[in-house]
């Protein structure tokens, strides 16, 4: 069963890195992430910081096994894929901002 846990983690990994790999060399964006991004090459660099921290963590902690010495290092991974989660948010298009009711004139 763990084979099966590896042979996911690296699919999704190596995924990511090809969608961020297509984003900043072709401008590229897959197409259910297309409507909202406008800076594919900032959306795409985020999708590969990602992949990178993701595959740290994975592979340095928790399908590693239970080595204690490695841990900071895969925490330093997840801070590195939240870091990525956080360049390719602002790949993409602000929200809305509310509508803001014209003020009354003065009497």
């Amino acid at each position: 069963m763990h084979w099966y846990f590896v042979g996911a983690a690296v699919l999704i990994v190596v995924a990511q890195a090809g969608f961020g790999t297509a984003a900043v060399t072709r401008c590229w964006i897959p197409p259910w992430v297309r409507p909202r991004v406008v800076r594919p090459k900032l959306w795409g660099w985020g999708g590969l910081t990602g992949a990178v921290g993701w595959s740290l963590f994975m592979f340095l902690g928790p399908l590693r096994g239970p080595d204690a010495a490695l841990m900071p290092y895969a925490l330093g991974g997840m801070a590195l894929f939240i870091a990525g989660l956080v360049v390719q948010m602002t790949g993409q298009r602000p929200g809305r901002r509310p509508m803001v009711p014209p003020a009354p004139e003065g009497r």
